[in-house]
């Protein structure tokens, strides 16, 4: 078989008690029956199921910062796949996408055939853009259906407990669904019991109006103890994707987390205009611009269409760790890695695991990008001397594109540049 065949060819499936073992391995470091231990177990289950029909990371910066050029090797944490398909818009060799959540590989997956065996872009735009209507449903069995692979078809045509198969959230809001979708809308209920309609920052006409609506509606939230009480619980943020041990990072030293939270609320509603901003739709409107030209992930822009999908077959993802992931590689073989938030939930054994395989797979001049809860780099301190030596940690240039990153909801964007001698 040769070197593409290789490549393109499916992943072994993995069955859902592997997949629940990788996953829970990840997340639980204490015992099953301390607090701590039945926290993380909460939090792996929840985090089973679908979490981020949308990645909450600016692609933007990611770019920028990678630099990929025509020809690269890029391995990424999959999540709802946005940023890794804004990737191909740079031209790289292949995009491989890893997840231990087999939800988001069943989704990257999806919109892969999606993208690939749609008719046009209106029909591809109808269901990741709007996500909400019946034709989706439709399409789904005459255009993509056909081109999943068993795994992710038995995933997605699954019934849950009311009778609908999943594959019907693309018929009703994609974006309130998903763990962090349900937790949106529980922000939006709570806000509407104080009398605040969160939708109504989509109406500001400039920053002035942005940051008017929030310090005297959305800020004075924060205030409130009752939600101060809930935010100051672990659980409260399990709807972000947020395990346990990345809430303590979150919170800081003082461990207040509702300033922290209001902080970075602060910055994605006052922080960037309406009109380049499509997080912040998320955020309080539940989905993206309705209006013609209104802010898109790159990915999904009608100008970016037609090179995303020619595209398109240069991008795999399997179900997997990412440490075990680089482990089945050859050596220098990835030009870029992308971390997401990962390293948050890792202890140190795992940290140095993973740089371990990433220094062993990394091609001259590589870079890695990732983000943290808090604002400093983890890595100082925690892993071994001799591997961060190699890499030339540039945090000017991260600081920066810290300022840049749209979403908001990290305390730190980081980028290291490999440069020195394996150890």
């Amino acid at each position: 078989m040769s070197a593409i065949e290789t490549y393109r060819a499916e992943p072994e499936p993995v069955s859902r008690k592997q997949a629940r073992k990788r996953l829970h391995g990840a997340v639980r470091h204490n015992s099953a029956f301390s607090r701590k231990g039945l926290s993380e177990r909460l939090f792996a289950q929840l985090f089973s199921g679908l979490v981020y029909p949308q990645i909450w990371e600016d692609p933007d910066v990611d770019m920028a910062a990678l630099e990929i050029c025509p020809g690269h090797r890029i391995v990424t944490i999959a999540s709802g796949g946005c940023n890794a398909l804004s990737y191909l818009l740079a031209d790289p060799a292949r995009i491989e996408a890893v997840d231990l959540n087999r939800a988001h590989v069943a989704f990257n997956r999806l919109k892969l055939a999606a993208l690939a065996n749609l008719p046009d872009y209106e029909a591809f735009y109808r269901f990741y853009g709007a996500g909400d209507e019946k034709e989706n449903i439709e399409a789904y069995g005459r255009f993509i259906r056909p081109h999943l692979d068993a795994g992710s078809r038995a995933y997605w045509e699954k019934r849950k407990l009311l009778g609908r198969r999943r594959i019907s959230i693309f018929s009703r809001n994609l974006y309130r669904h998903g763990l962090l979708g349900a937790f949106i809308g529980i922000g939006h209920r709570v806000a509407r019991i104080y009398g605040i309609d969160p939708r109504r920052l989509l109406e500001a006409g400039s920053l002035e109006d942005q940051r008017r609506f929030f310090n005297e509606e959305i800020s004075p939230l924060f205030d409130r103890r009752v939600i101060r009480w809930a935010i100051r619980r672990k659980s409260s943020l399990f709807g972000l994707g947020i395990p346990p041990q990345q809430y303590d990072a979150l919170a800081g030293p003082d461990g207040d987390m509702a300033s922290v939270l209001r902080a970075r609320l602060e910055k994605l509603a006052c922080g960037f205009p309406l009109t380049d901003n499509y997080f912040a739709w998320q955020a309080f409107g539940r989905g993206y611009s309705a209006a013609d030209g209104g802010p898109l992930p790159p990915y999904l822009s009608r100008v970016n269409f037609d090179k995303v999908r020619a595209r398109a077959d240069r991008m795999t993802v399997s179900n997997a760790s990412y440490t075990e992931f680089l482990a089945a590689k050859p050596p220098a073989s990835v030009d870029r890695f992308v971390l997401l938030d990962a390293q948050d939930w890792m202890s140190d054994t795992q940290l140095n695991g993973l740089w371990r395989e990433i220094g062993r797979t990394a091609a001259p001049s590589a870079r890695v990008i990732f983000r943290t809860a808090g604002a400093q780099s983890l890595l100082p301190g925690r892993l071994d001397d001799a591997m961060l030596k190699r890499w030339e940690y540039r945090q000017q240039q991260s600081r920066e594109l810290h300022a840049r990153d749209r979403s908001s909801i990290y305390g730190g964007f980081h980028l290291y540049v490999l440069g020195g001698e394996p150890a």
